[in-house]
């Protein structure tokens, strides 16, 4: 197999989309040292834009100008976070998955100065989010707290807690982890307290679809797991059809022995109906799998649920 000399990495310009750049990086200089790797920033529309995501055509504002630099041939490989990339369409035509990291944690985590954890705060404690699967969640679990909405990435959230618009946030463990602010973390969330996303804790590399050569030397990064795991998650999500303001939260995890399972919830944004599905893979493969959730959720009253939802 021939290694190209130079791979151009395009990835958002944020401190943690260009952490996760790094450890692309790290991984393709563990496997070829010789290799030479160029980073090429963009301004995604969802970095820019602070209101609602739903009036950017939603999650694919964070990844529409990254894919039009991977297609114009302004760079060779793309680096997405999964959880932000649309299923509810196809990747862009022309373009593939090469490989998906081995995964991160999928867990939230609770920001508060105090350190006090969920179960400790006190009525009307301001949490900073806009995810409608965390607000849905809270709605649920907490409902004497209040969300208020809160976008931009980590650091700028942490800047914003820090002056006071809100008492404490909701992140992504995995994405303090990559901007090295685990320290601010009061509590780690359960996979039951709070769902995780769709795609949580995983990095996917896209490459054109006909640069077969860069596609051999990308996917030696896989995690075989990751990949299955994914492809539930995301045939899933796509059967369901959600889309950026649907409270939609789920995750599937391979076993040890080889085994898959699929555990997914869709809510009513204000947390009071909540749709449950877990289902083991068995002799199905990951898609198959992600497609009988869905089933199962959709034979549950999921698509009038989430079509009330404006988007």
């Amino acid at each position: 197999m021939s290694v190209p000399e130079m791979i151009r990495i395009v990835s958002r310009d944020s401190p943690m989309a260009l952490a996760q750049v790094a450890r692309v990086q790290a991984e393709l200089a563990g496997l070829h040292p010789h290799l030479r790797t160029e980073v090429i920033p963009v301004k995604t529309t969802g970095d820019t834009w602070m209101g609602d995501l739903a009036q950017v055509e939603g999650k694919g504002a964070f990844t529409k100008e990254v894919d039009a630099a991977l297609l114009a041939g302004h760079a060779d490989v793309a680096v997405h976070c999964v959880k932000d990339v649309p299923a509810d369409r196809p990747l862009p035509a022309g373009t593939v998955f090469a490989a998906f990291l081995r995964r991160d944690d999928i867990r939230d985590a609770l920001v508060h100065p105090d350190g006090l954890t969920l179960d400790q705060l006190p009525a009307g404690t301001r949490i900073g989010t806009s995810s409608v699967r965390r607000v849905a969640q809270l709605a649920a679990s907490h409902p004497h707290l209040r969300c208020v909405p809160m976008r931009g990435n980590a650091n700028r959230r942490l800047e914003k807690l820090a002056s006071g618009e809100a008492d404490a946030l909701l992140l992504a463990a995995a994405g303090l982890e990559r901007i090295g602010r685990a320290d601010v973390m009061s509590e780690i969330l359960s996979t039951e307290a709070m769902v995780p996303p769709i795609g949580a804790g995983i990095l996917a590399l896209q490459c054109r679809a006909d640069d077969t050569e860069l596609i051999d030397t990308i996917s030696a990064l896989g995690d075989p797991d990751t990949y299955r795991e994914a492809t539930a998650e995301r045939m899933f999500l796509h059967v369901l059809q959600g889309h950026c303001n649907s409270p939609i939260a789920g995750f599937a995890k391979a076993e040890r022995g080889g085994d898959l399972s699929l555990r997914a919830r869709v809510f009513t944004p204000d947390g009071k109906t909540v749709l449950n599905a877990h289902e083991w893979a068995g002799p199905l493969d990951p898609a198959t799998l992600g497609t009988s959730v869905a089933v199962a959720l959709l034979r549950q009253g999921a698509r009038d649920l989430i079509d009330s939802i404006a988007h």
